[in-house]
């Protein structure tokens, strides 16, 4: 197996390149993508409501901090996603990891962790979060993340906050 990885266009050591069965998978950082096929990734992890706007998709890539993609060298499409927002300098958060339902168990979701992790590290992050959807904790295991004891995760939900003050 070949160690490359492609970074925003150069190539770098650490370019990761995972051949198997014939298949040749490259991990990319990207700032631009056909939203079609992100889409299809946002829907393999049950995350994209179709009333959102497709026009979203490419201020999302563009304006993370790092988003990489898995590509298919035999079909030219992305069939594994993730990506960190941050800061900048110090804090991120490993946001959105999903591979097509065809190629799972393949390792790959677990190579973009990786790779999120190493390359978040290198461009100056040192705290980096997630929350692992129920049942994908070892994925994040096995790229170094564990759980965070004493703390809960939170999310704003509109409907139930009604009522409540916002800060003055």
């Amino acid at each position: 197996m070949r160690l490359t990885y492609r970074y925003w266009g150069e190539i770098t050591p650490m370019q990761h390149i995972l051949r198997k069965n014939n298949q040749e998978i490259v991990y990319l950082a990207i700032r631009n993508w056909q939203a079609s096929e992100i889409i299809d990734l946002y829907r393999a992890g049950g995350w994209w409501d179709m009333g959102w706007n497709p026009a979203s998709i490419a201020p999302l890539i563009h304006d993370s901090f790092l988003f990489v993609i898995a590509l298919d060298t035999l079909t030219d499409h992305a069939i594994g996603m993730g990506r960190i927002i941050a800061d900048g300098s110090s804090d991120g958060y490993v946001q959105d990891i999903a591979v097509l339902h065809t190629y799972r168990e393949r390792g790959i979701g677990t190579t973009i962790a990786v790779l999120l992790r190493s390359l978040g590290v290198a461009l100056g992050l040192s705290w980096l979060g997630l929350i692992s959807a129920p049942g994908k904790e070892n994925l994040y295991k096995r790229a170094g993340f564990f759980p965070m004891e004493n703390y809960t995760p939170m999310n704003l939900d509109e409907e139930r906050s009604h009522g409540y003050h916002d800060a003055q």
